[in-house]
């Protein structure tokens, strides 16, 4: 039997199945895949002499903001143009016959435009802005129209997107509900396009393995949780 043979067979027997995505998924899409909030820097250090960690982090949005929403701009501008593409379309026509659920360390929103409806991205949206002063919040198709950095429409505080930049928690409620889908099981557990670096995105990959449930990882390389 072929692999692909076999996770044919794998997909005929399942009702419940579980997507991990990471940056390669959105590459054919034209967004690169390499570092920053959503894999999207490639430099080292910016020119500002401060690594992108560092200026995408949420301790520079609060010192340093316009330094911070510069970079959170190129982010929403790699984003700006581009499409779903047909390996968001195919994880999308899975729940025509499978309970299918998406986690996505992606930002860039394209498995909901994809049609995908059981999508947790862990890493937030960039598309949705709001306030940490007063909660205002809104979502955007793009950035083109917002003066960086933007302020708050009601109360006039900078406001942000609604992503995990570095040095911050994972949203609570997000994580809260991904365990409680990850404890319901599942049949077979799909890693694309992603390093497994996290322990939180390695994890379901673990505990699969440790029940007994197929994984398949689709990447160009080795990872943590290639057998």
């Amino acid at each position: 039997m072929t692999p692909a043979e076999q996770v044919a067979t794998w997909l005929h027997k399942a009702r419940r199945v579980l997507f991990i995505t990471g940056a390669g998924l959105s590459a054919e899409s034209g967004l690169p895949t390499y570092r920053g909030v959503g894999g999207l820097y490639e430099d080292a250090e910016t020119p500002e002499g401060v690594t992108i960690e560092q200026a995408l982090s949420g301790g520079m949005l609060r010192r340093h903001p316009a330094l911070c929403w510069k970079y959170i701009a190129q982010i929403e501008q790699a984003c700006r143009g581009a499409e779903p593409n047909r390996a968001h379309g195919l994880i999308a026509a899975f729940q025509d016959r499978l309970e299918t659920w998406v986690l996505t360390q992606n930002v860039d929103g394209f498995h909901g435009r994809a049609g995908s409806r059981n999508v947790i991205p862990i890493h937030g949206d960039i598309h949705q802005l709001y306030c940490p002063n007063c909660r205002w919040d809104e979502e955007v198709a793009d950035y083109a129209h917002l003066q960086l950095p933007p302020h708050c429409p009601r109360c006039q505080s900078i406001i942000r997107p609604r992503v995990v930049l570095f040095g911050e928690m994972l949203p609570p409620m997000a994580m809260k509900y991904f365990n409680e889908q990850l404890q319901k099981g599942f049949d077979l557990v799909f890693s694309v396009g992603t390093s497994s670096g996290f322990s939180y995105i390695a994890q379901p990959i673990v505990m699969a393995i440790s029940r007994g449930v197929p994984t398949v990882e689709i990447n160009p390389g080795t990872t943590p949780v290639t057998p």
